[in-house]
C-alpha cells in the first residue's frame, strides 16, 4: 500500500477495511489506539500524510484532490477487494468525505462513513479567532488555537525545540483547508454517522446534526462529552459504535 497507508493491527480476515484519516497537523499515529481496539472487527487501515514522521522531507499536500488520489490509489491492488469504510476526524473528516464521493461516482461507494469533530460541509466556515486563515497567524497565534483544541499536549507546544517540527505540519495542512472549496453535488447513498463533543469550540451540535443532508442512506449523531479531542477519552464508545455499524456487520473472510 505503499507509503500512504499504515497497517498497525493487521486483520486480514475481517470483511472491511475501516481507512482513518488524521486531524490537521496529524500523523497516523494519531489512530494507533483506535486500531488496536477495534482491529478483528474491521481491518484498520490509516493515512500517513506526507512531510511528518517517517516521510519527513517529502512535500506537503497541497490539495485535497491530491490526497484522494493516492489513497484511492494505494487501496486499489488487485489483491485486496474488500469493500471499505471510511473514517476522519476534523479534517479527516473532510478528506473522508471527499473520498467518499470519489469512489461514489466510480461506482464503489464505501459501506460507512464516519465523520468526527467537523461541521457538514455544506455550511458556512465559521472563521477562527483571528478572523484570517489559520495558515496566516504567526506562531504565536497559531499555538494558541492548537492549545483551544487541546490536540497537543501543553509541554510539547511550550518546547522551543519541537515546535519547528510541530507547526509546519499544522500550517501546512491548514493551508489544504483553507483552499478546499466545497462543491455541491448529490448526497451519498452509503450511511453516515456523525461523532461530536459537546463542548467543541469549532463544531456545534448542530453542526454535526447537519451531516444528515449529505446522504440518502441512514444517518446517526452520537454527541459525547468533551471537547475537540473528544475521541480520545471515549474509545471503548466509538468502537461500539464502529462495531455496530455496516463495516463492523460484515462478515469474516475466513
Amino acid at each position: 500500500m505503499g507509503d500512504w497507508i499504515r497497517s498497525f493491527h493487521p486483520a486480514p480476515a475481517a470483511g472491511t477495511r475501516l481507512v482513518c484519516f488524521p486531524h490537521a497537523g496529524g500523523s497516523a499515529s494519531a489512530y494507533h489506539a483506535l486500531s488496536a481496539a477495534v482491529s478483528g472487527t474491521v481491518d484498520p487501515l490509516v493515512v500517513q500524510y506526507p512531510g511528518r514522521q517517517e516521510r519527513y522531507g517529502e512535500p506537503f499536500a497541497e490539495r485535497s484532490d491530491d490526497v484522494v488520489d493516492a489513497v484511492l490509489a494505494a487501496l486499489s491492488g488487485p489483491s485486496d477487494i474488500r469493500p471499505v469504510a471510511l473514517f476522519g476526524h476534523s479534517m479527516g473528516a473532510v478528506l473522508a468525505f471527499e473520498t467518499a464521493r470519489r469512489m461514489t461516482a466510480e461506482g464503489r461507494p464505501p459501506v460507512v462513513l464516519f465523520v468526527s469533530g467537523r461541521p457538514a460541509p455544506s455550511l458556512p466556515r465559521r472563521p477562527a479567532a483571528a478572523e484570517r486563515p489559520v495558515h496566516e497567524m504567526s506562531d504565536h497565534e497559531l499555538v494558541d488555537e492548537m492549545r483551544k483544541l487541546s490536540g497537543t499536549a501543553n509541554e510539547l507546544l511550550s518546547s522551543p525545540d519541537l515546535l519547528p517540527l510541530i507547526l509546519p505540519p499544522v500550517r501546512a495542512d491548514y493551508r489544504l483547508l483553507d483552499a478546499h472549496v466545497h462543491r455541491a453535488g448529490p448526497p451519498l447513498d452509503c450511511p453516515v454517522v456523525a461523532l461530536t463533543g459537546d463542548a467543541d469550540p469549532r463544531v456545534t451540535v448542530e453542526g454535526a446534526r447537519a451531516w444528515e443532508s449529505e446522504t440518502r442512506g441512514d444517518f446517526s449523531c452520537h454527541v459525547l462529552p468533551g471537547g475537540h479531542f473528544f475521541l480520545d477519552d471515549h474509545l471503548p464508545y466509538v468502537t461500539e459504535v464502529i462495531a455496530a455499524s455496516p463495516a463492523g456487520r460484515g462478515a469474516t473472510t475466513a
